[in-house]
């Protein structure tokens, strides 16, 4: 056999550069609910444009895929029928559907399989007295608002002037741009969960009232992240705010608005309370622990009845939590007066109640390797897109501290089993990821980071070069392709978010600085909006 020899190095290397550059793969997000019939008329719809628009990819999520063993007949016989009618759509398309899963930040979908696995903080020693069978919280040093709440304006600290005093409550009215706020210093407890309520009355109001819970010297970030949940107009309605102290003794308790807009706003009648058992968590790595107060433990079926809160995760349906409802109550069996000592773990949530998912808990990874398995049997997709993203809480459970790892260190673990998992299932197989938790420019950060105990850098640790990156950090888009391009991962750059499509031109200026690290480029909507859908795709193409 005759072999031919190998062409020389430069002429090579100059052979290779005269090649026409890889057209970028164009990707479209794709959200939606595949148990309602008419999503799917929708969908065909807008992927026969998409696909004209020269698209080839979908990357398609449903909360569904959580929850594909309840996706059967008799309560759900249509949904697997919609499965290979979009499976069929998208190959006459000649599209390649990407599912995502593992939705290890919002994480609301896969823990409707059990709402005990919400990350959850410590109470820690909280003293209770018996009071008729019941054990009730029996704090002396208890924080309290001043006595006749806003009705007493200078025992308050404010911090502008929006604010006016009007017959007991505060009032806000067309505060354009500017913020109004008063403020409260509180002594507090550490490791104790409090609650604050607040009557709030608006009229076209359209900033966003919140309740923010600062410690005090700069230590930390809020402590306090539910959106209040207010209309733009709305009669005198109770608000709830909940927070952990954490490790702090001194807090700050602001009410008002950043960047308050027209309309006005009310509030009246701060309260604040200890509460035990608010959103209270079982399981192996959240363990409840009742003790005299000498330190004597208390058997749970004996000395008190069994102790749940049926509310966690409940409302409106499984792996929904809510900010505050009636706590469970601990009912005992030992004479009035006894004192104890209660510890023991609770669920918190961010903004809209978005939770996140223990990463520890052994539980948790059967319910990924469950998910992956059964979506891959749905699918059989050529690659999946994990879901790790904005993840908010971490690292405060038994289960996690006692691996004495970092939150990056425990994501990097996490997200390392969960590629491990989807090479198992689908040998070969593409792995996605979004950037943000792993990107030292964007969320893997030191911190402190929303309800994140510790930092966050080093997570980056567990991916691999073969997992590609979905990039949507715009706002440092230059640094954000360098690191992971550094890294020899290959990207996708996210682009759109129901903007300016023009935008993708200053992603796609940026990419030039990393070539043959960005592969494909995705039309990313949050709001369902597809009008720009060929305009971005001619700007892609606009931009080589």
């Amino acid at each position: 056999m005759k072999i031919r020899p190998l062409l020389p190095l430069s002429l090579a290397l100059f052979l290779l550069a005269s090649l026409p550059a890889r057209a970028l793969e164009k990707w479209l997000y794709y959200p939606t609910n595949l148990l309602v019939d008419k999503n799917v008329d929708e969908l065909e719809t807008i992927w026969r444009r998409a696909a004209a628009a020269g698209y080839t990819k979908v990357l398609l999520t449903d909360s569904k895929f959580a929850h594909l063993a309840e996706m059967v007949a008799p309560n759900f016989p249509g949904y697997f029928k919609n499965v290979e009618r979009v499976k069929k759509i998208a190959a006459d398309l000649k599209i390649e559907i990407v599912p995502a899963l593992f939705s290890v930040g919002y994480s609301n979908d896969i823990l409707g399989k059990d709402v005990n696995l919400i990350e959850a903080q410590p109470v820690k020693a909280l003293p209770m007295t018996v009071r008729g069978g019941v054990a009730q919280v029996d704090d002396p040093v208890a924080p309290a608002f001043p006595a006749g709440g806003f009705a007493e304006p200078k025992k308050w600290s404010w911090k502008d002037d929006n604010m006016i005093p009007e017959n007991g409550a505060l009032r806000v009215t067309d505060a354009v741009d500017k913020n109004a706020r008063v403020v409260q210093k509180l002594k507090v407890e550490p490791w104790r969960q409090y609650h604050v309520s607040v009557r709030v009355k608006t009229q076209d109001f359209h900033g966003s009232p919140e309740i923010k819970v600062l410690p005090e010297k700069g230590e930390g970030a809020s402590l306090s992240w539910n959106y209040l949940g207010t209309k733009p107009t709305q009669d005198w309605t109770v608000h709830h705010a909940v927070f952990n102290s954490a490790q702090f003794t001194e807090v700050s308790v602001y009410f008002g608005v950043w960047g308050a807009g027209k309309g006005t706003l009310m509030w009246s009648d701060p309260k604040i309370e200890e509460v035990a058992f608010m959103n209270l968590a079982r399981r192996p790595g959240a363990p409840l622990a009742i003790t005299t107060a000498d330190g004597k433990p208390l058997a749970e079926g004996r000395d008190f009845e069994p102790l749940s809160d049926p509310l966690l995760g409940a409302k409106p349906w499984r792996g929904e939590y809510d900010t505050f409802h009636e706590p469970p109550q601990l009912k005992v069996k030992l004479p009035d007066g006894t004192k104890l000592l209660a510890s023991y773990y609770h669920g918190v949530t961010v903004y809209d109640h978005q939770a996140t998912i223990c990463l520890s808990e052994p539980k948790t990874y059967e319910l990924l390797r469950d998910q992956a398995v059964r979506l891959h049997k749905a699918w059989g997709a050529k690659a999946y897109m994990m879901s790790h993203d904005e993840i908010r809480v971490m690292n405060w459970c038994a289960a996690c501290v006692a691996r004495h790892l970092t939150p990056g260190q425990l994501l990097a673990d996490n997200v390392k089993r969960c590629a491990a998992i989807l090479r198992e299932v689908n040998p070969g197989g593409r792995i996605y990821t979004w950037n943000d938790m792993f990107d030292p420019n964007h969320n893997a950060v030191k911190g402190p980071y929303y309800l994140v105990n510790g930092p966050i850098t080093g997570a980056w640790e567990g991916l691999d070069r073969d997992v590609s990156i979905m990039q949507w950090n715009f706002g440092k888009r230059a640094e954000s392709l360098k690191w992971f391009a550094d890294r020899e991962e290959k990207q996708v750059i996210a682009g759109y978010y129901d903007s300016d499509p023009a935008q993708i031109a200053e992603w796609l200026a940026a990419a030039k600085a990393v070539p043959g690290s960005v592969t494909g480029v995705m039309y990313t909507t949050w709001q369902n909006n597809y009008r720009d859908l060929e305009k971005f795709s001619q700007l892609i193409d606009a931009a080589k």
